[in-house]
């Protein structure tokens, strides 16, 4: 039980509190950091009530964290009054943009580092990436994205649905992906939860559900979804072994448009046990293989930590290369014509 004269660690938006000043005496919640929770193990700070910050009064009128007591209003690029609103207004067609698709934040990187290492030129890649609200609300959370950011190598984070603080803000993925690709001028979106997975060891109670609701969304626009694989090689959880029972669920059963799922091409036994897991999904969508070549030193020169689940590149390379290897067939996409099918729902390209 956190109590006064304790030292925690904590974190602040200033945006939404002002910023702290040493000798501030602050409102904590601490309740993540009481659990013991990983990705969120922080007390947060919810005001400085000796000073508290001017009213928020904005030009935006969206409310993200809607009836919360730290809602937030912020300009949406699809909100009347927006300098962007007439572009969106009608805008309904992604053109073909490859829209790849993870349950976990921690592919991001991942994905974002094959798609750069597989591009056919030199030209720098407009990458947007689209923050469901099933993790974390605020982008400034993420490390990771400010570190791609910092690097160039990503155009624009999006915040859609209840998750704020990205570059651009809209209502709904659906209204996201359209100003990846007309106002950034995207030419790819990566799609992904925010830091702080949420798992109940059950079939349907995680966050990354959302991975399938993504899938449906690319493709009603016209857009090219690519389903990423969470996969491991050292998950001791039996139901992250291999193929995750997230990326089954969320592709097999929730995911109803069909897509192109990546399945690495690894080495030995685990590649060829991950290649049987992977054909249930092939009744409904498009199994690509893809190799792997050269994209362990596309990781390695990432320019943001590699992490995921407390493990480091090396302690599950396998499953930054599956990222990868999505970012890699996007890449494929933009370059030329699909792969051709083999006629059993699966496909292979290199």
């Amino acid at each position: 039980m956190t109590v006064a004269g304790d030292e925690v660690p904590a974190l602040c938006y200033p945006q939404l509190t002002g910023l702290p000043e040493p000798g501030d005496r602050v409102l904590l919640n601490a309740t993540a950091l009481e659990l013991g929770l990983g990705t969120g193990g922080y007390a947060l700070v919810v005001a400085i009530p000796d000073r508290l910050p001017p009213d928020a009064t904005g030009p935006g009128h969206l409310m993200k964290a809607r009836y919360t007591p730290m809602q937030a209003s912020v300009p949406g690029a699809d909100e009347q009054g927006s300098a962007h609103h007439d572009l969106l207004r009608d805008a309904d067609d992604l053109a073909g943009m490859p829209v790849v698709i993870a349950d976990l934040h921690s592919a991001l990187p991942a994905i974002v580092a094959g798609y750069r290492a597989s591009r056919p030129d030199a030209r720098p890649a407009r990458i947007a990436y689209l923050m469901l609200d099933s993790g974390a609300l605020p982008a400034w959370f993420s490390r990771t994205v400010a570190g791609l950011a910092d690097a160039g190598w990503l155009a624009a984070t999006i915040t859609v649905g209840q998750a704020f603080g990205g570059d651009l803000e809209t209502v709904t993925l659906h209204s996201g992906l359209l100003a990846a690709r007309y106002v950034v001028g995207a030419e790819l979106a990566v799609v992904a939860q925010g830091p702080g997975n949420l798992g109940t060891g059950t079939r349907w109670g995680f966050s990354g559900v959302a991975a399938g609701e993504a899938v449906n969304a690319a493709a009603v626009l016209g857009g090219r979804p690519v389903g990423s694989l969470r996969i491991s090689a050292a998950d001791a959880r039996d139901r992250h072994r291999g193929i995750s029972h997230h990326s089954l669920t969320a592709y097999g059963r929730v995911a109803l448009a069909r897509a192109d799922i990546v399945v690495p091409e690894l080495d030995g036994e685990f590649g060829a046990q991950l290649l049987a897991a992977a054909q249930p999904l092939g009744v409904r969508h498009n199994l690509v293989r893809i190799s792997v070549e050269g994209l362990a030193g596309a990781l390695a020169d990432c320019p943001v930590p590699l992490a995921t689940m407390g493990r480091a590149l090396a302690d599950d390379l396998p499953y930054f290369l599956a990222a990868a290897a999505a970012g890699r067939h996007a890449a494929h996409l933009n370059a030329g014509p699909p792969p051709a099918s083999s006629g059993d729902g699966s496909s292979s390209s290199r």
